[in-house]
């Protein structure tokens, strides 16, 4: 196959450019209606309690309160009751209820509820649901916020606040991080590219990879949006993971062919050495990083399949897009890929090993575990903060302090007794008698840190009728309780309650299901904690398969997994040390609140995946010159030697432009951000610097082991970089003296 395509490449080399180029102009196309078609949301299991609950409460009772206004009065000395502000506020309420963007509405005034009257009765609130699913439910909530919000007659202030409140502010806020950090990255990166390749004409290709890569995922993102559900974070992975990859191959692949120029080959012989060993490195990589990232696809969670098909589609396509046009591209440029060569950088002839990750290789492996213990107590120490590690979905404190709805939601934590916005919902989908129903409110009242139930026939406080109820509450068909609660809802406490609700019997005959922005965070939490035992086992089993037919050995790929698992702890321990624990905070300006999921995971992914092409691209030079003839201790220092400038380059490149998310003002994107670089450094230099040498001492012959059978079936299937190749090889390096 290498051969076929390094012959099309040399022979067909302007034809291929030409097909690559209508290829990515149909793809941009086709791509560009990509988000229309992406959803926002996607963090509930479809199947789990609390979604259904939602469905019932939407489609019988009007929908969950996602809206909270905060109505307060102007005027000196005047509260609520006052004459002026009383009307106003109804007037509110009757506009707001004319509105067809929202249902549901509730307010103070509608039966003097004093549970919607703040403590100083300065402060009212109306309650609403707007329509819509994840992505209608921003568009509709951002036309009523701005309809509704502001000064009003009768001396009235109203402000926004709930969830759809805060994604009216998230959206924006993201969208400006985004621009930000992009403008800030973006310069560095090809300023970084010209220091790295040396030349102008090189710097580039790195670009065309990553403009392939993303064009084409955007275009299959289209198409999988139009008939399944995909998440618009699939964009985050597709950019951030393309710009990666086009760095990371196009490195290795225009290393290996300056490398083959300056022993003396042709431009043809030298694109056939480049595509037989840097193209099948990274047609491994690819499959490792790929194989990984689809076990994301187990989970029900749409916004986490979605990181799986966007990152198993950008994955392909950078690997195509590397195996086919760069080839392609370096037959056509031949020497001139060092054009524009730049004052600082070398010829590019000769030896192209690195003396400083040569000399740190022979430096571990002469004591391995003096050079490595401390490595490793360093990243086991940062790990630890994992012990205690929690999880979370954003609510208003992602968003700076002086953001409107998150200064609503400290007023109702504060100024009123309990939160509405995150009620606990019972739900019986079905007719229950009037009786058994107040037995079964009044039980709920009753638990720890509740403060009212709210039922068709009464509100309940500690276990006593309270007041009057709402006849929204019930059907003849069903019946919607709702439980306020003094916590948080996604606080522990607030968790906690979820349980308790869930603990208590309900009426004889009813099945009650529990909802809510806390129901559906434990729904969550138990969902992913349910498919993380397959995802992991997929993701294990398949980076061993790949890698052991990359290497023939059954030692190696455990030896990989291992080291990568002990960087992502590392960097995943750091990460809940500053935004779960608030250290760091008064640097960075966020406010500390448990791990969110999805940039959680989106950085385990881009992370696991770069870290998994670095091990490839260090592990397949380290097996080439072993297989060449070369001791454990030459091959390896001479495969980090050839190797370890690539990937300290590519490290530094990727992780300055991942760090530019620091600037966020968006606490989950500067941890997706920060997260992300740390995790690239750690890998590039303690893992690849240092863990590795020294694991590969340790273990010596053994590092290269497989048992009979395995190695039987490896010399029948498996591929490596050893083989002969056509054209002018690089020379194998002096032999190293053993060492005893």
């Amino acid at each position: 196959m290498f051969n076929r395509i390094a012959e099309l490449a040399i022979r067909r080399s302007r034809l291929v450019l030409v097909v690559a180029a209508v290829a990515v102009v149909l793809m941009g196309a086709l791509g560009a209606g990509a988000f229309a078609q992406l959803k926002g949301g996607g963090y509930d299991d479809p199947s789990a309690q609390s979604t259904r609950a939602g469905e019932i409460i939407d489609g019988k009772f009007g929908g969950e309160t996602n809206l909270v206004l905060l109505v307060r009065a102007t005027r000196d000395g005047a509260d609520v009751d006052a004459r002026p502000v009383a009307e106003g506020g109804r007037d509110l309420v009757t506009a707001l209820r004319a509105d067809d963007r929202v249902t549901n509405v509730v307010s103070y005034w509608d039966a003097g509820n004093p549970a919607l009257r703040s403590k100083d009765r300065g402060e009212a609130l109306v309650l609403a649901h707007v329509e819509g699913d994840e992505t209608e439910r921003a568009e509709n909530a951002e036309g009523v916020v701005d309809a509704f919000t502001g000064e009003r007659a009768g001396g009235l202030d109203v402000r926004a606040g709930g969830g759809s409140a805060v994604d009216v502010e998230l959206s924006p806020q993201v969208q400006k991080d985004l621009v930000l950090a992009e403008a800030i990255a973006v310069p560095l990166t090809l300023v970084l590219l010209l220091f790295v390749f040396g030349s102008v004409v090189a710097a580039l290709l790195p670009l065309a990879i990553a403009l392939i890569a993303i064009a084409g995922t955007f275009a299959q993102l289209f198409v999988l949006g139009s008939v399944t559900d995909v998440s618009v974070s699939a964009v985050n992975l597709t950019t951030a993971l393309g710009l990666g990859l086009g760095i990371d191959y196009a490195l290795l692949m225009v290393s290996r062919f300056r490398e083959q120029l300056g022993t003396g080959a042709s431009v043809a012989e030298a694109v056939r050495t480049t595509v037989h060993t840097a193209g099948r490195t990274v047609v491994f990589s690819a499959a490792t990083v790929a194989a990984a990232l689809a076990a994301l696809m187990v989970f029900p969670q749409y916004f986490l399949r979605s990181f799986g098909y966007a990152g198993v589609g950008v994955v392909a396509i950078a690997a195509l897009g590397t195996l086919f046009v760069m080839p392609a591209l370096l037959a056509v440029l031949g020497h001139r890929v060092n054009g524009g060569r730049l004052p600082w950088a070398k010829s590019g002839r000769g030896d192209s090993r690195s003396p400083l990750w040569g000399r740190l290789a022979r430096t571990v492996m002469r004591r391995p575990a003096l050079t490595a213990l401390p490595v490793l107590a360093v990243l086991l120490l940062a790990a630890s903060p994992l012990l205690g590690i929690t999880f979370g979905t954003p609510d208003e404190r992602v968003l700076p302090e002086d953001s409107r709805s998150r200064q609503v939601a400290t007023v109702l934590r504060e100024d009123f007794a309990g939160n509405d916005d995150g009620a606990v919902h019972v739900v019986i989908d079905g007719a229950v008698a009037e009786a058994p129903l107040a037995a079964y409110a009044s039980e709920l009242s009753g638990l720890d840190g509740v403060v009212r139930v709210e039922a068709s026939t009464a509100t309940y406080a500690a276990g006593e009728p309270a007041g009057a109820g709402s006849a929204a509450l019930g059907r003849p068909d069903a019946q919607q309780l709702s439980v306020v609660g003094e916590a948080a809802p996604k606080s522990d406490a607030g968790q906690r309650l979820v349980a308790d609700v869930r603990g208590v019997a309900p009426p004889e005959g009813a099945e009650p299901r529990v909802g809510g922005v806390a129901a559906a965070l434990v729904d969550s939490k138990d969902s992913l904690a349910d498919r993380l035992p397959i995802a992991v086992a997929l993701v294990v089993l398949s980076t061993f398969v790949l890698l052991f037919l990359f290497t023939g050995s059954v030692v190696q790929p455990l030896r990989a997994l291992v080291l990568n698992l002990l960087s992502l702890g590392a960097t995943l321990g750091v990460m809940t040390w500053m935004f779960q624990d608030g250290n760091l905070s008064s640097v960075f300006g966020f406010t500390a609140q448990p791990m969110e999921v999805s940039m959680t995971m989106l950085m385990f992914c881009i992370a696991f995946g770069l870290s998994m092409d670095y091990e490839v691209f260090v592990t397949s030079r380290i097996k080439e010159l072993h297989e060449q003839g070369a001791d454990n201790g030459t091959a390896v220092a001479d495969g980090l030697g050839h190797t370890g400038r690539i990937v300290s380059a590519a490290a530094c490149l990727l992780a300055v432009s991942f760090f530019a998310f620091g600037t966020a003002q968006i606490s989950f994107m500067q941890m997706f951000g920060l997260g992300s670089g740390l995790a690239i450094l750690i890998d590039a230099v303690a893992v690849r610097g240092v863990l590795v040498p020294a694991a590969m001492r340790l273990l010596g012959r053994s590092a290269w082991y497989a048992p009979g059978p395995l190695r039987r079936f490896h010399r029948r299937f498996g591929l490596s970089e050893g083989g002969t190749v056509p054209g002018n090889a690089v020379p194998l390096p002096p032999r190293l003296p053993a060492r005893r």
